[in-house]
This record gives C-alpha cells, structure tokens and sequence, in this order.
C-alpha cells in the first residue's frame, strides 16, 4: 500500500512551499523548497524528488542517518475543517549528485548541484 494517497498527493500538486527537517547534532534543521520545483521534477509512487542547491547540513544529517519529514499545506485543498488541508510526511532521504535523479534536477535547474531524494514511509495528516 502506497503512503502517498490521493490527498497527499493532491497537497503536494498545489502546495505553494515545502518545510524539511531532518536531525543534526545541535537539534532540528529546516530547509524549504518551492512546490512548483517539486511539480517541475516529481513525485514518483512513494519518492519525492526536489532539486538540491546547498543542502549542505541536511545532506550531513541524512548522512549520519537522520529520518527526515516534510511538511506541505494548501488551502486550496478541502481539509476536515473546511478550507485548508496540510500533512507531515516522513521517511528517508539522501542527496545524490549523480544518476537518473540528479541528472533531471539538474537539467530543470541549471544551478543544482543534484537532486535531495525522499522516499515516503508514512504521512500523518494535520487534523
């Protein structure tokens, strides 16, 4: 079974921004990204694929094994309440500066270093 369902997924088509966080030694690390980078590149089944620039202490925190979480909203997405709709997804995540992933990240977005690779274990929806 699929950890991105059909809301996940429609979140993730309209969110504007996307929070990630992994684990580092001094605490919690955020980075964000464009939701529009992530539609440019994709989502494939269970994978997220966002163009990775700096990324520097992200990529040393999944290094060392830290899980990572991402946190998408819209309000253009019908939520329990009414309008508005976010989700937590969490999983693994590794940068990679060669291959398949990277070659597209790079090819959409000249100044990328390679593509941050998530892979989705589970999503928690924001009630």
């Amino acid at each position: 079974m699929s950890a991105i369902d059909a809301v996940t997924r429609e979140l993730l088509e309209k969110t504007e921004f996307l929070a990630i966080v992994t684990e580092g030694p001094d605490g919690p690390h955020v980075v964000g990204n464009w939701g529009d980078y992530l539609r440019r590149i994709g989502v494939e089944g269970d994978r997220i694929v966002l163009p990775a620039g700096h990324y520097r202490e992200t990529e040393k925190n999944l290094q060392r094994g830290s899980s990572v979480q991402v946190l998408v909203a819209s309000r253009a997405v019908k939520g329990t309440h009414g309008p508005g709709q976010g989700c937590v997804l969490s999983g693994t995540g590794r940068v990679e500066s060669e291959g398949e992933a990277a070659q597209r990240a790079k090819a959409a977005f000249p100044w990328a270093r390679g593509a941050l690779v998530i892979e989705v274990q589970s999503v928690r929806m924001q009630l």
